[in-house]
């Protein structure tokens, strides 16, 4: 067990490899109910996160069910917090932010709730259990039966309710296939029961951040900070720019970047070397120095990978400085690994 944001958190069951390997070709269990649920709604609700969020919930309009994932931003563009956004009526919305920035990201959207007239709710009372692999619909559907036909048949970022207490996203941070189910806590300590005995292998943090980081997926604090923008994270699909005249917080610092170009950015290498790249190793390039912003051994690969932060003009030639001996470096576009399957 290990501290995570304040959180007593397993860093693995007994086998990190072993629970890595469970999600990439069968199913396993992560108990993610440290994540910030917080549910909004009111006349005001729609208008507070079309200014509080980069991407734009009004593409949630009329369609009940879907998700939106987002970067909350800083007037300087940097990243508050990455988050998802369900729509589960009009007006009404489940937000689920990070763990990390609890006592930054709540207590803002509680006074921004204020300030626009709308209601806020911090959930909790929830607790949030993500089953992930290419057998989580079989588990979820083996617990459920015919309540869950209606979550099964959703696609990515979308959600649903099933059974009576439960609501079904089909969302996950592994690469694969999965379902993250929100339900009153009182009621998870049974689902964790009847998911393990259908099959669910019990994950801890190791394994979700190896998948991750396989998956090519950004951890907020190393890939994106309150001083990097989504133009530097690879994450500018997430930032809407229409309609131009939503002006969203952080908006005149990104088009600034946009017009001028970012001086960093983001990319995968996939390291030569048997001991891995970690977090803050400095990134040799013909443009000058990057830092590692993750790094592990990829149990899919077989090797090291990383994300690293380098300069935007760098073309090649990386060398990641492990143990004082500088050790070359491929640079390739991430997911690493995704669907079982090596992508790179």
């Amino acid at each position: 067990m290990v501290d995570f944001a304040g959180w007593s958190m397993p860093l693995h069951y007994g086998s990190q490899l072993a629970e890595h390997e469970a999600v990439r070709t069968d199913a396993g269990l992560f108990d993610v109910s440290h994540m910030a649920i917080t549910d909004l709604g009111g006349e005001g609700a729609r208008e507070m996160l079309r200014t509080l969020l980069a991407n734009d919930v009004a593409k949630l309009d009329q369609r009940p069910g879907q998700a939106l994932y987002s970067c909350m931003l800083n007037e300087r563009g940097g990243v508050i917090d990455d988050l998802i956004v369900y729509a589960r009526g009009e007006d009404t919305y489940r937000i689920v932010s990070n763990a990390a920035t609890r006592e930054r990201v709540r207590p803002y959207l509680l006074d921004e709730a204020q300030r626009f007239g709308a209601r806020a709710e911090a959930r909790d009372d929830l607790a949030l259990i993500a089953v992930q692999g290419p057998r989580a619909a079989a588990l979820v559907e083996a617990l459920f039966g015919d309540q869950a036909a209606e979550a099964l048949a959703l696609h990515a970022f979308q959600a649903a309710a099933i059974g009576d207490t439960a609501f079904a996203g089909r969302t996950g941070y592994t690469g694969e296939d999965g379902f993250e189910l929100m339900l009153p806590g009182t009621e998870a300590p049974r689902l964790w029961e009847r998911l393990t005995a259908a099959g669910g292998r019990p994950c801890g943090l190791g394994a979700r951040d190896t998948l991750r980081l396989e998956a090519g997926l950004n951890l907020n604090g190393h890939e994106m900070d309150e001083e990097t923008t989504p133009l530097e994270a690879r994450l500018a699909w997430t930032v809407a720019w229409e309609p131009e005249g939503r002006d969203f917080v952080g908006r005149r610092a990104l088009e600034a970047q946009r017009r001028e170009g970012v001086a960093r950015r983001l990319v995968g290498l996939v390291v030569d070397s048997r001991a891995p790249a970690r977090e803050g190793y400095t990134v040799r390039t013909d443009a000058g120095d990057g830092v590692v912003t993750s790094g592990a051994h990829s149990p899919t690969l077989g090797g090291p990978i990383a994300l690293a932060r380098v300069p935007a003009e760098a073309s090649g030639g990386y060398r990641v400085v492990i143990r004082k001996r500088e050790v070359d470096a491929r640079p390739v576009k991430p997911p690493f690994a995704r669907h079982g399957k090596v992508c790179v």
